[in-house]
């Protein structure tokens, strides 16, 4: 079975966030689907689109998991956002949460490895 995901966060003002996505994301949305409405492709198969919706904004959250958290975390601060919070799970999964104006998250994770210690 063929499997492909298109996850949407509702935000209250479109054009307003957009710049946000593409700093966080790395690239402009990859197509408008309307006036309201931008998508971005992170991968095969894999989307993320953002719709106005005001009496539904700010109560979204998705997880993007990567292979190199700390290599995305670099990109997106050289992008100029910062992280609200990180979290440590067991076995070495971090996720780092940012949220955009409306109080949707959206964070990054991954499995963080430790280099050995010096014997």
């Amino acid at each position: 079975m063929a499997l492909a995901l298109f996850a949407g966060l509702l935000v209250s003002e479109h054009d307003a966030v957009v710049g946000w996505y593409s700093r966080l994301f790395g690239s402009e949305p990859s197509f408008a689907a309307s006036d309201t409405e931008s998508v971005w492709r992170l991968a095969d198969d894999r989307w993320v689109y953002v719709q106005q919706n005001p009496a539904h904004a700010g109560h979204g959250a998705l997880m993007v998991l990567v292979d190199d958290l700390e290599g995305t975390l670099a990109g997106i601060a050289g992008r100029g956002l910062t992280p609200a919070r990180r979290e440590d799970y067991p076995g070495g999964m971090q996720k780092a949460v940012f949220g955009d104006a409306d109080g949707n998250e959206v964070g990054f994770g991954g499995i963080v490895v430790s280099p050995p210690p010096h014997a």
